[in-house]
């Protein structure tokens, strides 16, 4: 008794500790600055959001967002090369930066007293980057080394790859957010120029701090960094809707690997679907609640019967984030035991969504899952970064930062027949997109790459 009152005092703390709501402001040169308070170490998080990522490419210019991302450590007329990066290190700080299909964003971790530096640095490079011929040419190779690592010699992420392009006709999630390696190839310094001064601009930013900072002394000296960078509008073109699918979609990969690989998914709705169509607001928080029944931890329905007890699986996993700037996917992959064909496999996860399709989901269930959103919520808030992820995340999908407030709420609504309704509508054989690794066999002494480090190109 005595532990689980401990316990539950632990939670409220950290939760109490991080409860100062964030404040926003707009500078009059259109950039959004919001901050969130957190006291309990003397650490800030600076994070900057342009409103550009890959599916904001145009057919041929594919991964020009996170090539220009590269670009952005390679000088400015008063940095070299390089700098910045030296610059936030000598002061104790670490700094990085990465791309995804709907944004990209850099950030620094530092001491609270050197947000200056931070800030100056980042204003210095939203308007003066050099973007010198001779830096893209050896940058441009890192990249394309980059995409090899990441993509060409890993045979999981050449099924993702090819899953995307199957499962999306018309909508740029399709593409690789690297980029196709002929557009790497073809890309001019004069595009990533272009592209540069079309997108980063104040108001296309959102700049995101949190931890033991005081909101209007940030405002004040986000006003005196980046206020003097002008305002310029930026022109969006019209999102591509992807149309409904309607029917079953497979592609088979074929390349040298050690075990064959499954990957499913569905096309699904994010937050910023509600109110288009027929998607209602409770939808999403209930298909996340699907994925932590399917894949929840060890008492979840993949990992104790597919794994453990049927043992058909040796490694299976959900994906689904309600927040994206468009409609995205219920991802499930999974890798088969030694002996077990794909096909097994496959239809032994069907039959796990005909089940929840046909019966409600357990209240026992539904309440462990919930029990983990409401610990992994309260948990994330001992991350000052994390505490700016999710409002940058947000923000730059085009969704009120101010809803985070609601998330535990919204997902303890979700019901049993939530969860059977959203399974019914979504997880259908007409919507469904399926990619598998046929593995050939390995050269003599070839053994698998490990996955290349953490880095840039993300989700």
């Amino acid at each position: 008794m005595l532990k689980k009152i401990s316990r539950l005092t632990f939670l409220l703390s950290l939760l109490l500790a991080a409860c100062h709501p964030p404040q926003e402001t707009t500078l009059p040169n259109g950039l959004r600055v919001i901050v969130k308070e957190d006291h309990r170490s003397p650490v800030v998080v600076s994070q900057i959001w342009y409103k550009v990522g890959s599916q904001d490419e145009p057919e041929g210019i594919t991964g020009i967002s996170h090539a220009l991302e590269h670009m952005m450590f390679k000088g400015t007329a008063q940095h070299g090369p390089n700098e910045f990066s030296r610059i936030i290190a000598e002061n104790g700080g670490r700094e990085n930066a990465f791309t995804s299909y709907d944004y990209t964003s850099y950030f620094q971790q530092l001491e609270k007293s050197r947000l200056p530096i931070a800030f100056e640095l980042e204003a210095d490079r939203m308007r003066n980057l050099t973007l010198a011929e001779n830096e893209f040419r050896k940058e441009i190779r890192v990249v394309m080394e980059e995409r090899r690592l990441r993509t060409d010699d890993q045979p999981e992420a050449l099924v993702a790859e090819k899953f995307m392009a199957t499962a999306y006709r018309v909508h740029p999630y399709r593409h690789p957010v690297i980029g196709w390696m002929s557009d790497l190839k073809a890309m001019s310094i004069q595009e990533v120029r272009d592209w540069y001064h079309r997108w980063y601009t104040p108001s296309n930013a959102i700049l995101v701090v949190a931890g033991d900072v005081k909101p209007k002394e940030v405002f004040a000296l986000a006003e005196k960094y980046f206020g003097p960078i002008p305002a310029r509008a930026v022109k969006r073109p019209p999102e591509p809707v992807e149309p409904r699918q309607t029917g079953e979609r497979r592609v088979r990969v074929s390349v040298p690997a050690e075990v064959p690989y499954l990957l499913m998914g569905y096309h699904t709705p994010a937050l910023t679907s509600v109110d288009h169509g027929d998607v209602a607001e409770w939808e999403p928080y209930a298909l996340s609640i699907l994925g932590g029944v399917l894949d929840g931890g060890q008492a979840a329905r993949f990992e104790r019967e597919l794994v453990r007890e049927k043992k058909i699986a040796s490694s299976i996993s959900v994906d689904y984030t309600a927040i994206s700037r468009s409609p995205n996917m219920f991802l499930i992959d999974a890798t088969p035991v030694k002996g077990r064909k794909l096909v097994e496999l496959e239809q032994a996860i069907l039959a796990q969504i005909e089940r929840i399709q046909r019966e409600p989901v357990t209240a026992e269930e539904l309440r462990r899952v919930k029990a983990q959103v409401v610990a992994n919520n309260v948990y994330s808030q001992d991350s000052v970064f994390y505490q700016a992820m999710r409002i940058g995340q947000m923000a730059s999908v085009g969704l009120d930062w101010r809803m985070l407030a609601d998330d535990v709420k919204k997902l303890n609504a979700v019901t049993a027949e939530q969860v059977q309704a959203v399974a019914r509508k979504y997880l259908v054989k007409t919507n469904l997109t399926v990619a598998e690794l046929d593995p050939l066999p390995m050269a003599k002494g070839q053994r698998r790459l490990p996955p290349a480090p953490g880095g840039s190109n993300v989700r």
